[in-house]
């Protein structure tokens, strides 16, 4: 179809009209303008035309850039999920780009590109590797060839440039897919086509740097190419050492020793140039390292005077910002170095003690950018210093390069560190105010060196006394009654605590806690998050499995540990600080919580509840928070049920709210919260409830899948509740239509099976005997499409669940009025195979019981006939009672339905301290085992000889030694 190119033209005028009016009118052209054939060929012509102004050809790339995306080789994915009002998803159909106009845009785009202006350029390189992506090279094997005679044609560096800008979008998926068969041949055939063409242009731009080297100008163009031919030697490099390139490793390793060691004044005299040469450095480094990490036997020639090079590079960096990059890649390949076999080159002595003085200290040092991010975005600065995110900041590399020497010169780095850390320390006390970054580095340095005990729960090091450091270093800074006053070292104080908690005795812990909680009054958002990161993970210090801190150690502190941790959450960018809710959450579920804490404690979580409604923006503070409020009705209530129905009162109206404006994010949560809410309700339930419980059996309700968990957790929770009043009303027929619905389903079979035996459990048989036949007919017919040993299992336990709550005998026989005989099948191939495949104390002694009940109480298994199937079940007894489960179980991953798991839907989040309590049927069985030998030794002797003798024919010899043994420990005899 054909566009006019003017009217596109004016099309993409609009859109950057600072008028909204005009600018949607032509966003709604070009979105239904990108559903017809030729609208990508037509955006590109526009581009070729010189006339049009640049902007609007800017506009009109991006717009091309993005079509492409969402049109070319159609998907679902997010670019092209669009949401109604209502905030249901639904699929833009990404009306693909006909094959011809396709190869009319390939055979277009690059010669396009190329004679474009730089920013357009970009855009298009975009567009050409995103059609690489899935044309090239099978379906574009031109495109290469026409790249390599640009680039060999090409004069001018801005071509250059282009070209080798493209190639380096093109080559990075070298990097970043999975390695295949598939990506092997393309590499290869990359190699074959740019291996050579590449090393040509990087050896005559080296020597046009040679021949520039006093024009700035002239230098920056041909520093870039070789930075982007470096970052393609990455790529090409990345899986193995190619052929070429171990044939011609003179020439690279040469020119990037060079590149490290030479001095370029023309460019290194201002930070924009100075920048630029960096770059082509931090590649280098970046090669150097692969190399190192991956051919490390080819490289080895090479490594002294890179080695050196580095080194001496990073001696003469100052500790600017601007240079970030290069120092991190730099010390990243002498780290590498030192845990590779050529670690010796740092056995020295005197090379340590360089390391430490002039590349470790210099690069771990606060600088004013750390004093800013600690200021001014606080949220970035936790991440980095708490939460691991500074794998790539000086601070870290520079610990790394330490842990890296110390693999091999672990007594000579801790004497050296250990000395830093006094000089640093000492320089602290003689000149505090002036020389407290001196203090904040030696802190720095004892955590970030601590390593990790077995199992990770605590940590320890070497460098200092941990008890003494804490004593003398840490604590005046806890104790100092100006919270604000150097809040950096405040900070690390509470870092250290943190870090170090469980080295921390218990009394001193304690004393020092009031001090922790006044930190909560900081103005600091970083002093007030790691002062309640602190609390929190006090609280979960265990000793010998058993917590460190309980409720009668934070009691005296209880009242102003929850003024300051809710008075932090009103500090300007903390009204969402997760840290403290998380802290708030810990102590609600370790404390004691009285009247007079519980009332302001609701007052002020569902005042928080009802601001994050409205804009619902940090699902982490989010979870937290209706976590604490699910800790508060556990704690609290449970301890004192009159106060359910204050709660009630304080929290209806905002669960109420969330259901009734559609708050989506939260329902899962709103309804775990309510089935705690029921659970704790004595019967029969208030009115509003039952009112609820429609809503409950709604189909509607049921239609979001993240919905669906809390819903059968909710649902449980009322036929546990309410039985006589589902029985009444006659919802147990709505209820055993939502079992079916997700019982139809691989997700969500599981579900329909908890709700199946919450109704057993509940329910008399005369309630549910009209159903029971309808019951196993959906099962037997799921059964008969999914055989996966998940769900056998649960069909195993459900049937057994229904044989300790009813009989054997309504067990057998329900089944067999479905189809005669049906239960021998049943047992034969799905009970007998899967029992010893059950998992979890309380479903392996349920499923063990009924299976005894059965082979001792059964006639279908106690009959003559039966008896090869009789010791064939007891052979699965024994094996389930006898074994532990990672010998006896193999689980395979299930894999979903794809129809089911497509689309957008809100994410369920298990709320832990909402969690449903596990219910034992067989509370009167204290050990399975003893019963299962018991009541075999009972039967036996009823009919002496008939046994053993099935035993010897039908069970396994490991089995009948297992038997044996069980027998002797409980005194009992099979005869």
């Amino acid at each position: 179809m054909d566009f006019n190119l003017e009217t596109l033209s004016q099309c993409f005028l609009h859109t950057l009209s600072p008028l909204p009016e005009p600018r949607r009118e032509a966003e709604k052209y070009l979105a239904e303008a990108a559903e017809r054939p030729g609208f990508a060929l037509a955006v590109l012509r526009l581009l070729a035309e010189p006339a049009v102004s640049e902007d609007i050809r800017h506009a009109a790339a991006v717009n091309f850039k993005n079509h492409l995306r969402a049109h070319w080789s159609p998907e679902l994915i997010p670019d092209i999920i669009e949401w109604s009002a209502e905030g249901v998803p639904s699929v833009n159909e990404a009306f693909p780009i006909p094959y011809g106009e396709k190869e009319q845009i390939k055979s277009l785009i690059v010669r396009l590109m190329l004679a474009a202006s730089p920013r357009i350029q970009s855009q298009l390189s975009e567009a050409l590797a995103v059609i690489s992506k899935h044309d090239f090279p099978k379906s574009w094997p031109s495109l290469l060839p026409e790249l390599v005679s640009s680039l060999q044609q090409a004069s001018d560096y801005a071509t250059i440039n282009g070209i080798l800008s493209t190639v380096n979008s093109i080559f990075k998926k070298f990097r970043y897919q999975f390695e295949t068969h598939d990506l092997r041949v393309d590499l290869k055939y990359c190699l074959d086509g740019f291996a050579a063409p590449l090393l040509d242009i990087f050896l005559k731009t080296s020597k046009l740097i040679s021949a520039n080297l006093h024009s700035a100008d002239a230098l920056r163009p041909l520093f870039e190419s070789q930075r982007l031919c470096c970052r393609i030697f990455y790529s090409l490099n990345y899986l193995e050492l190619p052929e070429f390139f171990e044939d011609h490793m003179r020439e690279w390793m040469t020119e990037f020793q060079n590149y490290l060691t030479m001095p370029y004044p023309a460019l290194e005299n201002d930070q924009n140039g100075m920048k630029v040469v960096d770059g082509l450095r931090a590649a280098i480094c970046d090669n150097i390292n692969l190399y190192m990490e991956m051919n490390e036997e080819e490289f080895k020639d090479y490594l002294s005077g890179f080695a050196t090079a580095v080194w001496n590079l990073l001696l003469s960096i100052s500790v600017g910002p601007a240079r970030e990059q290069l120092v991190i890649t730099a010390i990243k390949f002498l780290t590498t170095v030192s845990t590779s076999v050529h670690h010796s080159i740092f056995s020295s002595q005197q090379i340590l003690q360089q390391i430490c003085e002039k590349i470790i200290i210099p690069n771990i040092l606060l600088r004013d950018e750390d004093e800013e991010l600690f200021e001014f975005n606080h949220v970035e600065y936790i991440r980095r210093d708490i939460e691991g995110n500074d794998l790539d900041t000086r601070r870290r590399i520079a610990c790394e390069l330490l842990k890296g020497i110390a693999t091999n010169y672990k007594e000579q780095v801790r004497q050296i560190v250990s000395g830093q850390i006094e000089v640093l320390l000492s320089l602290y006390s003689q000149n505090q105010s002036a020389n407290w970054k001196q203090k904040d580095c030696a802190i720095y340095l004892v955590i970030s060196l601590a390593t990790k005990t077995a199992g990770g729960g605590s940590v320890s090091t070497d460098l200092v006394n941990v008890e003494s450091f804490f004593t003398s270093v840490i604590v005046p800074e806890l104790q100092n009654p100006d919270a604000n006053a150097l809040p950096m070292l405040k900070a690390d104080a509470l870092k250290f605590f943190t870090t170090f908690r469980t080295q921390i005795s218990k009394p001193v812990a304690l004393a020092l806690v009031p001090d922790v909680i006044r930190f909560l009054c900081s103005e600091s958002n970083v002093i007030h998050s790691y002062a309640a990161n602190c609390v929190e993970k006090l609280l979960l210090v265990k000793d010998e499995g058993k917590p460190r801190f309980n409720s009668s150690d934070i009691g005296p502190f209880l009242p102003v540990l929850m003024t300051n941790l809710f008075n932090a959450l009103k500090f300007p960018e903390s009204q969402e600080n997760q840290y403290v809710m998380k802290c708030i959450m810990r102590v609600l579920g370790v404390a004691d919580i009285g009247v007079g804490v519980a009332g302001a404690c609701i007052a002020s979580l569902t005042a928080i509840l009802g601001e994050i409604c409205k804009n619902p923006k940090n699902p982490v503070f989010n979870h937290y928070l209706f976590e604490a409020l699910a800790a508060l009705i556990r704690r609290s209530c449970e301890r004192d049920p009159s106060l359910v129905s204050s709660f009630e009162t304080s929290l209806f109206p905002f669960l109420q709210d969330i259901l009734v404006k559609d708050v989506s994010e939260f329902w899962p949560y709103t309804f775990q919260i309510f089935a705690q809410l029921v659970e704790i309700n004595k019967s029969p339930l208030p009115v509003n409830y039952m009112q609820l419980f429609q809503v409950l059996l709604s189909p509607e309700t049921w239609k979001r899948s993240g919905n669906v968990p809390a819903l059968v957790r909710l649902l449980q929770a009322y036929l546990q509740k309410a039985p006589l009043e589902l029985k009444q009303q006659g919802k147990l027929k709505d209820v055993l239509e939502i079992f079916q619905s997700l019982i139809s389903k691989s997700s969500t079979y599981e579900l329909g099976f908890y709700v199946l035996n919450t109704v057993i459990e509940n329910m008399s048989y005369e309630v549910i005997k009209p159903y029971v036949g309808h019951i196993w007919t959906i099962l037997c017919s799921r059964l008969e499409t999914v055989k996966t040993p998940k769900f056998v299992k649960s069909f195993v336990i459900y049937m057994s669940l229904f044989l300790i709550q009813y009989g054997h005998v309504k067990l057998v026989e329900s089944i067999n009025n479905v189809f005669a005989n049906l239960f021998t099948t049943i047992l034969e191939q799905f009970w007998i195979p899967h029992l010893k495949l059950i998992t979890g104390f309380v479903e392996m002694k349920l499923t063990s019981v009924a299976s005894t009940r059965l082979i001792c109480e059964s006639p279908v298994l106690l009959d003559d006939s039966a008896a090869v199937m009789w010791g064939r079940m007891l052979d699965s007894i024994v094996t389930l009672l006898s074994r532990p489960e990672q010998e006896r179980v193999q689980e395979e991953p299930e894999v979903p339905d794809i129809g089911e798991t497509v689309g957008y839907s809100t994410t369920f989040v298990h709320l832990y301290n909402a969690g449903k309590k596990e219910e034992d049927p067989l509370k009167e069985v204290k050990d399975p085992r003893e019963f299962f030998v018991t009541s075999l030794a009972r039967l036996s002797a009823l009919s002496p000889g008939k046994y053993p003798a099935i035993i010897q024919k039908t069970v396994e010899p490991a089995n009948q030694a297992a038997l044996l043994q069980l027998s002797t420990a409980y005194r009992c005899s099979i005869v």
